[in-house]
């Protein structure tokens, strides 16, 4: 199959070219039978997006998202890699528990999934998983969605990935400053009777752990940072030196606490925080603190994200969504330019990961203007705090390893 482009914007090292090209690429998804040359004509081409913060729910927990479910929404957010959390079941902890995913990887994948292993058995915070057995076929090792709550057991987990030349890939939160808390301890919670959860939950566990790193010298890289305080702790540990990277997520960047509503897709962790803390972040961005945005792509049933902000479980998704808020709502007022919105989604996160790169794109119509419908997602999850933002960017191809992932019909 062939896709012509005219007047495309192409990126390249230098900046953006405008040029006439044609791509050519094999199909790994239908395109209705029979078309064999597709003409696009004033979109934009991009190397491919790096998520590298997702939860693709298999095995474990089928009813939420699959491996195909998952990857096939990745493909039409323009992305050709995610990094898949073990928060599953089993929990990869071994080798044993992770060929489930590998397999299912292997077979229903339309993008490339690159799997973490668990830092300790079963994610319970008690016991190294098996580090050593797990190292070739996994990009670093995290418990996401729980943070190492000992000291000592993360400091053996960052001398054992130290040893195997991997990253630890840290969820910072302190269990002992959650009080029952479910939302960002800010306005919002005050005003409407919730419970908050206090910024140093997660800052404190991110000072503990750059010493640990001081001591190691462990490759550290921190998941979904949402504080000002996490943003000025990273920046002087790279200051200093120190092997470490940190991501934050669209919603932190978009999103301030007194946005909130009475409604699920508005409750996720770390949860959506002050105004302070979102030009701290976006300063964090522009200065090269953080490296990189992810989505924390969290996909729930419709019924456990239907039980408003108390009850409903955490987590929203964000891969079919995140180029398109991320491009209106920071590129589009100038607050980052569209060069710099491709290094953090794109060349960062595939540069710090070590992940290849080799005839991945995607392609966008940049302006094309519409309301995001979560009705039309192909990730089974719906709930996203974006639901009927109008946002500019379609992405009408992407193409991984020269075959053609998505294309729009």
């Amino acid at each position: 199959m062939k896709i012509r482009l005219k007047n495309v914007r192409s990126y390249e090292a230098s900046g953006f070219r405008l040029r006439d090209m044609e791509l050519s690429c094999d199909m790994s998804v239908s395109n209705g039978g029979s078309v064999s040359i597709v003409e696009l004509d004033s979109c934009c081409l991009l190397p491919a997006l790096v998520d590298v913060h997702v939860h693709l729910r298999e095995p474990g927990f089928f009813y939420k998202e699959t491996i195909a479910s998952g990857t096939h929404a990745a493909a039409r957010g323009g992305y050709s890699d995610v990094c898949s959390m073990p928060n599953l079941n089993p929990v990869p902890d071994s080798l044993e528990h992770l060929r489930p995913q590998l397999d299912s990887i292997r077979d229903n994948a339309v993008v490339r999934v690159h799997p973490y292993g668990s830092i300790t058995v079963d994610e319970k915070g008690e016991v190294l998983s098996d580090l050593d057995a797990m190292a070739p076929f996994v990009c670093g090792f995290s418990d996401d969605g729980r943070g190492v709550q000992s000291e000592e057991l993360m400091k053996q987990a960052m001398e054992k990935a130290k040893a195997l030349g991997k990253m630890v890939v840290a969820h910072c939160e302190d269990n002992r400053l959650l009080h029952g808390g479910y939302i960002h301890d800010g306005q919002y919670a005050k005003g409407h009777g919730h419970k908050g959860i206090c910024s140093e939950s997660e800052w404190g566990p991110v000072a503990r752990d750059l010493e640990l790193v001081r001591q190691t010298g462990c490759k550290y890289h921190v998941c979904h940072i949402s504080t000002k305080e996490t943003v000025e702790l990273i920046r002087r540990a790279k200051a200093e030196g120190l092997d470490v990277s940190c991501e934050t997520a669209p919603h932190y960047l978009i999103m301030n606490d007194t946005m909130l509503q009475e409604d699920g897709r508005f409750k996720m962790n770390p949860p959506i925080r002050s105004e302070e803390d979102r030009e701290a972040l976006i300063a964090g961005l522009l200065d090269g603190t953080i490296d990189m945005i992810a989505t924390d792509h969290a996909p729930h049933s419709a019924e456990e994200k239907s039980r408003g902000l108390e009850k409903s479980l955490m987590g929203v998704v964000g891969l079919e969504t995140a180029f398109p808020v991320l491009y209106t709502n920071l590129v589009k007022p100038g607050i980052l330019s569209l060069e710099k919105l491709v290094e953090l989604m794109s060349i960062n996160p595939r540069k710090r990961f070590d992940l290849p790169a080799n005839q991945d794109y995607c392609i966008w119509d940049l302006n094309q203007e519409y309301p995001i419908d979560p009705k039309e997602f192909l990730s089974m999850g719906r709930a996203t705090p974006f639901a009927g933002m109008s946002v500019f960017g379609r992405c009408k191809a992407t193409i991984v390893e020269g075959k053609l992932a998505w294309l729009e019909k």
